[in-house]
């Protein structure tokens, strides 16, 4: 049973959510849905006492979700209650909230549109430039994070044909490849930008974005020569790929004298450019 975890995004909010290609249906994290839904700082609690409340109202929705392992703000796999689209507009009915009406519309619109980019692979790709596009993201940086993702799926592609397991090996190795290559794990590195729920590879400047698609690629061809056989051949390599970036780094900052792993994410330092380059302007008049 083949799936595909992804964030979605409702008025700016994420939301894990899961495609199951056999059954062609999106699956959705019930507390996310939750707390977008009453903005509340504690989902889990609303949610056990929203299923307390079902099941004894004779409900037998709460018996019917489903659990699947996604990642968590702190990087790591949990078993996660997920709902299908259906279950979804049904457990809606039981939270009172002015948002249960357009969140129903963006559900529908959803759905929709994987069917769309199934036909269509393009669609896809334009809808994901449209997001960034809104979420203020220039077009230079976007074009950029569009490669990585493609670089990726060709790196994940080889560790499935190796044998590695998606979620906690999948993590070990990209900390292994990020650390090789930054000095942060994946989790020091979001906590060094003050992300939480945040996709790192969002809040990456340029540089940082072509150093890690570097490791990645690096990382792919010397295991596509290598073909390993176990988890551990396969963290060697994934070593020796994000050293090869790290090198490189800092090969960088030597000459330019600046740290290349940056505190800021990219939208902060393009408004940080054009305030510099207005000042810069503004001198030149003078």
């Amino acid at each position: 049973m083949k799936k595909e975890v992804s964030i979605r995004l409702f008025e700016q909010k994420q939301i894990r959510s899961s495609w199951n290609e056999e059954e062609e249906k999106w699956y959705f994290s019930v507390i996310d849905v939750i707390e977008v839904l009453t903005g509340t700082d504690r989902p889990r609690k609303y949610w056990s006492d929203l299923k307390a409340k079902l099941k004894k109202d004779g409900s037998e929705l709460s018996e019917k979700i489903g659990q699947l392992k996604m990642q968590s703000s702190d990087g790591k796999y949990y078993n996660t209650d997920i709902a299908d689209t259906e279950q979804l507009f049904r457990l809606i009915q039981s939270i009172p909230s002015p948002k249960a009406e357009p969140f129903k519309l963006w559900i529908a619109k959803v759905a929709r549109e994987r069917i769309d980019e199934i036909e269509d692979p393009e669609i896809g790709i334009d809808r994901l430039m449209e997001t960034y596009l809104r979420k203020g993201y220039s077009k230079e940086w976007i074009n950029q994070r569009l490669k990585s993702i493609e670089i990726r799926k060709d790196l994940t592609d080889e560790w499935e044909k190796r044998g590695v397991q998606k979620g906690q090996e999948f993590a070990i190795l990209t900390d292994d490849i990020t650390k090789a290559w930054s000095g942060f794990t994946t989790k020091e590195y979001k906590q060094f930008k003050d992300l939480k729920k945040e996709n790192l590879r969002d809040n990456m400047t340029n540089l940082e974005l072509v150093l890690n698609m570097l490791a990645e690629a690096t990382t792919t061809e010397i295991s596509m020569e290598k073909k390993p056989k176990t988890l551990p051949e396969s963290r060697i390599i994934a070593k020796q790929g994000g050293t090869i970036a790290g090198n490189t780094r800092k090969e960088i900052e030597q000459k330019t004298g600046r740290k290349i792993v940056t505190k800021l994410n990219v939208k902060q330092l393009e408004q940080k450019r054009k305030h510099d380059s207005l000042k810069e302007q503004n001198q030149t008049e003078k």
